[in-house]
């Protein structure tokens, strides 16, 4: 009768050592959606990104995996050079005069702020979603293009002065 209180067996808290294992290595790879913390039971996750100028185009270019995210549930917001892309997944519908069981589908939020170089024109800021992929761009000032500057040589100068001397 001593012992009528339940405990924890091993193989629960080896499911919740994998549970925890899986979130810290999930938080780490690189390029990983899931990346991210826990924040009152949502799951803040990073999308990530590619960033890019086209120098013949002048234009810059960032490009931003939303995989599975509708274009509706996304909200792009700039305050000075920082842009803020962010959203919410939600995957599975929630079907109403039902009693789940289980229910293991989740509901992420994601939230990525860039900063824009400087010479981005963010009042021509373009955005189009494609395939999973928000594809983000904008024209550049001529003064943000890096341009080719000639090194002259010091001895070349020289050597001129002196055969225009004689």
């Amino acid at each position: 009768m001593a012992n009528l209180a339940r405990t924890d067996s091993v193989f629960d808290r080896l499911f919740d050592f994998r549970r925890d294992f899986d979130d810290i290595f999930s938080g780490l790879l690189p390029g990983s959606v899931l990346r991210g913390e826990r924040a009152a039971g949502l799951l803040v996750a990073i999308p990530p990104i590619e960033a890019w100028v086209d120098n013949k185009e002048k234009k810059y270019h960032l490009s931003v995996a939303l995989a599975g995210i509708d274009p509706k549930d996304v909200q792009l917001s700039l305050q000075g050079n920082d842009l803020t892309v962010s959203g919410e997944r939600k995957t599975g519908d929630e079907k109403k005069d039902v009693n789940y069981i289980q229910s293991e589908f989740s509901y992420e939020r994601f939230e990525r702020t860039i900063r824009l170089p400087e010479g981005v024109d963010t009042e021509k800021i373009a955005a189009q979603y494609n395939n999973g992929v928000l594809e983000i761009t904008a024209p550049l000032s001529s003064s943000a293009v890096p341009t080719q500057i000639e090194i002259k040589s010091s001895q070349n100068s020289h050597n001129t002065k002196a055969a225009g001397a004689s």
